[in-house]
């Protein structure tokens, strides 16, 4: 099947829930047990099974068999959040005295948690210029167990030759990880490019509404799976199913909505390349961006999420562009179906590389608005913010 067939498809079963077309919601903690037999029987499964509503219901599981399926994985593991599936994801392979790799311009929590929390479990972290392709190898030690990657990487959208790195850890006997919330798994699949773990905040493009919090780790083998199970298994973390099935339902309009979004965010990064206040746009499918390239040859899409680098450096006018915007409003997150736009801060951020580029940086995520009426909303923004910058000189 291919990827809009699956959306709808994939995780149904109206055949074994009575003709009903979407998979009823199951709540659950307590599981009852016909005898002591099937009581030790599903303690022992490997499988999918149902023992305690912590390892999940059919609910949870028709949404893991749908997100396995169109990322072309083995198995999906649920977890409470996307920070949840990337810090279980990395203790479940790690432990005191390892060594991991870390792309430079991963998701701040992401970096945090590293430098933090592993840190003070012994665990030494080398952060990496992400455009180091094959020549990787030169950083792995015999103790590197992981090798981890965000492409496009966060706020400044750099692309990592991801079939390069995962065939370098892969010789190495190295796990690789990639965080691929930007592309979701209808524009990338990284398993398929040689990556073990393909990590997502459910949160955003696949869920699409803005309401909940949910991650995902699918693994590309059974034994990589169990090991990600174990990890979630000794942090007692666990997926509502609730949050399960909105997850669900959203992802069965997902297609129709990253390819809004998509065609939106080139159009309005194109209208704002042509900008006299605009220094630089940050996204991969633009022809002249840097890893426009490898995008090109590895993705078959891209999402609405992108950045832009102005000419100027003022908190203060960028704020008197923003606060009183329509359609665009400051939040954290993206992937929903409403617009956003926040300031970016790199530079505090890097060790292996470093943002010095003059300018002020804003993040802007493109929902499903009218693409006249978003470009208007910014045009009106920039009027504001060439006002604020003359009345300030």
């Amino acid at each position: 099947m291919k990827d809009d067939t699956l959306l709808v498809h994939a995780g149904r079963d109206p055949e074994r829930n009575f003709g009903i077309v979407n998979p009823p919601l199951y709540r659950a903690s307590t599981i009852l047990y016909p005898t002591l037999a099937e009581f030790k029987a599903r303690s022992a499964r490997k499988a999918n099974w149902f023992s305690y509503g912590i390892d999940g219901t059919p609910t949870n599981f028709a949404l893991a068999d749908a997100i396995a399926r169109l990322e072309g994985g083995h198995r999906t593991l649920l977890t409470s959040s996307g920070q949840s599936v990337i810090n279980i994801g990395l203790l479940g392979f790690l432990k005191a005295g390892d060594h991991v790799l870390v792309a430079d311009t991963v998701y701040g929590p992401t970096r945090n948690f590293c430098s933090g929390m592993l840190s003070r479990f012994g665990v030494e972290t080398t952060y990496y210029d992400p455009l180091l392709g094959a020549e990787i190898t030169e950083l792995m030690r015999e103790n590197t167990r992981v090798v981890f990657m965000e492409s496009p990487g966060t706020h400044t959208f750099e692309v990592q030759d991801v079939p390069a790195i995962a065939r370098v850890a892969r010789e190495r006997g190295v796990v690789s990880m990639i965080d691929n919330t930007w592309a979701s798994p209808v524009c990338f699949k990284p398993i398929a490019h040689g990556v073990d773990i393909s990590l997502h905040a459910v949160t955003k493009y696949l869920s699409g509404h803005s309401d909940l919090l949910l991650g995902c780790a699918t693994a590309a083998d059974e034994e990589t799976f169990q090991t990600l199970r174990e990890g979630m298994s000794a942090v007692g973390d666990s997926a509502s199913p609730d949050v399960c099935y909105q997850a669900l339902r959203g992802m069965r309009t997902m297609g129709l909505r990253l390819r809004h979004q998509e065609q939106a965010a080139l159009r309005i990064a194109g209208w704002l390349a042509a900008r006299p206040e605009v220094k630089r746009v940050l996204h991969p499918g633009l022809p002249d961006d840097p890893g426009h390239v490898l995008w090109k040859r590895d993705f078959s899409g891209a999402s609405g999420l992108f950045g832009v680098v102005l000419h100027m450096e003022s908190e203060d006018a960028a704020a008197a562009m923003i606060d009183p915007m329509q359609y665009f409003k400051i939040g954290n997150s993206w992937g929903g179906y409403e617009s956003l736009i926040i300031p970016a801060y790199p530079g505090g951020n890097r060790t292996a590389t470093s943002w010095t580029e003059s300018g002020f940086l804003l993040r802007i995520s493109i929902g499903l608005e009218d693409v006249e009426d978003l470009t208007a909303d910014l045009e009106a923004g920039l009027a504001r913010l060439n006002e604020a910058l003359k009345a300030a000189s």
